[in-house]
Order: C-alpha cells, then structure tokens, then sequence
C-alpha cells in the first residue's frame, strides 16, 4: 500500500473520482436528450426558482460554516458543511429531473448583459463540474478526520464552491424573464 493510502482510500477515492466523471456526464447526457420526459407535470420555471433557493441557502450556509471554522467552533462548522453539501446533492438530483423534464429556455437579453450573463453561465458550468471531485474529497477528509488534508483541500473548494452556488442564483436572476 503507498504511503497516505488507507485502507478506506482504495475504496472512497475511485468511488469519489468515479462520481466525479459520472455526475458531468449525465448532465450533459441529459441537456442533448431528443425528447423530454416531464413526469412531474412542471412548468419551464418551476425547478429554476426551487435551484436557486438551494443555490442561495448553499451560499449562505458555506459562509456561515467558514465563520464557524475561524472561530474555532468545528461542530457547529461541520454541521454548516453537512447540510451545505445535503441542499447540493438534493439540487444535483433536481437538476437531473429538470434537464430531463423541460426544454433548456435560451436567454434573450442583448449587449453587455448579453456578454455578462455567457460569462457566469459558462464559468458557472466550468467549475461546476471541477466542484464535484473537490467537495466529495474535502467531505471525506473532514469525515474520516483527516484534518491537514481536509484543510488543504478546503482553501480550494471553498471559494470555488461559493462561486458556484452565488452565480446559480445570479444564471436564475438573469434567466427570469425569459421562464
């Protein structure tokens, strides 16, 4: 066994890196299907609303969770965490039902907002799919309490992931008229 390997790493990291590849490509899979299925009944607005409510309280709750770490209340931080990663895997499956449900709807604005939206969309879609690897890993360090590792990994997804979850809301705030 390689050194810093454990035995539980030969089983989480190809799990992690496994739904690391697999998480993207189903979204992408699912964004080119030729035909809908809306099982649900639900209008083009309906999931992009509920998205951005679990992007915003995502944000919200990794900064609280931050908070908690600099003051030294590393409960209170890994609960913040806990329930942060919970509402992403619970927007992650309705993200899937809402690609496979309804038509994308393209966004009509023009000029600089035009430019500004394509930015945060696709910068949004970018490190979405790099967040995927890097909260799987910094969960698993911080619950197997590995906790060099788990910080020196977090300095990364932190950032990145509250990125991710603001310019959610912000791709909802500029795609409401059109919805």
């Amino acid at each position: 066994m390689r050194a810093g390997l454990t035995k539980t790493d030969r089983i989480a990291v190809p799990v992690i890196i496994a739904l690391s590849i697999a998480v993207p490509l189903i979204v992408l899979i699912l964004m080119y299907l030729p035909e809908r299925f809306n099982f649900l009944g639900t209008r083009a607005g309906t999931f992009p609303f509920f998205h951005a409510i679990l992007n915003g309280s995502t944000a919200i709750l990794l900064m609280l969770g931050y908070f908690f770490m600099r003051i030294k209340e590393y409960k209170l931080h890994r609960n913040t965490m806990i329930t942060a990663f919970f509402l992403s895997a619970v927007f992650l499956v309705s993200y899937v039902i809402s690609k496979m449900s309804n038509d994308p709807v393209p966004y009509g604005g023009e000029g600089v907002l035009r430019y500004l939206y394509f930015f945060i969309l696709i910068t949004h879609i970018i490190l979405s799919a790099i967040i995927v690897p890097l909260v799987l890993f910094t969960m698993y360090r911080g619950l197997t309490a590995e906790y060099d590792k788990h910080a020196r990994i977090a300095r990364w997804t932190f950032p990145i992931w509250l990125y991710v979850a603001i310019t959610g809301v912000l791709v909802y705030v500029f795609m409401m008229p059109y919805y």
